[in-house]
């Protein structure tokens, strides 16, 4: 499939949007009420420093919503205004956070339901309008909506554009896409439907193994085995590792894919040489800028003398669970909610352990002084963030 001819034909469609509505300041006041929040506008005023009694809040300097979330979510709110009546159907959650998602179930847009992975579109019907999530969709999806009648509201984030754009260059130069992410999120299976001949590797110690494959060390079948729900129909090692660029997913962590893609050059150098390097190896920088100003401020704010960290953020968020990585890789108690509900009642907390399953930690906070450090995923609304703070006023007392 021409997926370069299709967007095109796309986007000229009278049936398509991607700019909104014009009703920004209709439905301000909605947003306002529902995802800002004083508290933490007074937080920003104050070095991001919140003090009460014997507890002391610091605030990373960069947090929550993106414009890219911003931007999503305040389409969705124009387009149940632009169509008050119809049906409204969205393709997977907008963000990866619960209470923004529950409010649009509040407005009545419908979810796609899924069945064992996948999703079942049998509902949608000829006129229906259907919300593209800021992780985008797949080219398959926008292709049966399009033919199916739909109108289509993409508020797939710019930078994920971006990164579409970047898989199919290689595709056009015959290169194989190299990118970094998580095989079953959906921001990666959009990125990979646009690519040609694409292998998905989940951290360095993949990446390794793909190198080392490159330069002679690997076996061919353990390798086909490995990663055989992680590549294009048909890749083989031997033909399409020839030619590599490097993409990602946009909320992984930075250092790691600025890493990835050195590892892949320096593969490339060592099995080519520096002539022809230019021909076996490209790469475009695909980092999300906010992402990448969300995980400068947390290496910033856990370098400061911290009793625990605490991360807010839908526990399928990418973005949201790389922050948490950082704090561990410090030595950090840390804590990884969803809700401000998961703390309490009493000094409780239900939390997220990294790669583990939801566990209750009773008692939560320590007694005497206290600095808790707090951050919040790109998908956070600040309202999220200070009901957070507000529990833990609580519990600390006077």
């Amino acid at each position: 499939m021409d997926t370069r001819a299709f967007k095109r034909s796309l986007h000229h469609s009278e049936r398509y949007n991607r700019r909104g509505f014009g009703l920004g300041e209709q439905v301000a006041g909605s947003l306002e009420q529902a995802y800002q929040s004083d508290l933490i506008a007074g937080l920003r005023d104050n070095g991001y420093e919140l003090r009460h009694g014997r507890l002391t809040v610091r605030l990373a300097e960069a947090f929550g919503f993106c414009w890219g979330v911003e931007r999503a979510v305040a389409m969705a709110y124009e387009t149940r205004r632009h169509y008050p009546s119809e049906r409204i159907w969205i393709t997977n959650e907008i963000i990866h956070n619960p209470s923004v998602n529950a409010h649009l179930r509040d407005m009545n847009v419908l979810f796609i339901r899924v069945e064992e992975g996948v999703k079942d579109f049998s509902e949608v019907g000829v006129g229906d309008v259907v919300i593209l999530p800021a992780f985008g969709a797949t080219v398959q999806e926008m292709q049966l909506l399009n033919e199916r009648g739909c109108h289509i509201v993409d508020t797939t984030c710019p930078w994920v554009s971006k990164v579409w754009n970047t898989v199919e260059k290689h595709k056009k130069h015959a290169f194989s896409s190299i990118i970094h992410g998580k095989v079953k999120h959906e921001e990666t299976l959009a990125t990979s439907s646009f690519a040609g001949t694409y292998l998905v590797v989940l951290d360095l110690a993949e990446a390794q193994m793909v190198c080392d494959y490159i330069l002679g060390k690997g076996d061919r079948e353990a390798f086909i085995t490995h990663f055989a729900k992680a590549s294009s129909p048909g890749f083989d090692p031997d033909l399409d590792l020839v030619r590599v660029g490097v993409a990602n997913q946009t909320t992984m962590l930075k250092s790691e894919t600025e890493e990835i893609g050195r590892m892949f050059e320096r593969t490339m150098l060592q099995r080519y040489g520096p002539a022809e390097l230019n021909d076996h190896f490209l790469a475009f920088n695909t980092i999300c800028d906010a992402t990448q100003e969300r995980q400068d401020a947390m290496f910033s704010l856990v370098d400061e003398p911290l009793d625990l960290m605490v991360v807010i953020g839908g526990y399928n968020s990418s973005n949201t669970t790389h922050l948490q990585e950082i704090a561990i890789s410090r030595g950090i108690r840390s804590f990884h909610i969803d809700t401000p509900e998961r703390i309490g009642p009493g000094n409780r907390i239900e939390h997220m352990p990294l790669g583990g399953d939801l566990e209750v930690v009773a008692p939560f906070l320590p007694e005497g002084p206290l600095r808790v450090g707090i951050t919040s995923g790109a998908s956070t609304p600040d309202r999220v963030v200070e009901d957070v703070i507000r529990h833990l006023m609580e519990l600390c007392g006077n």
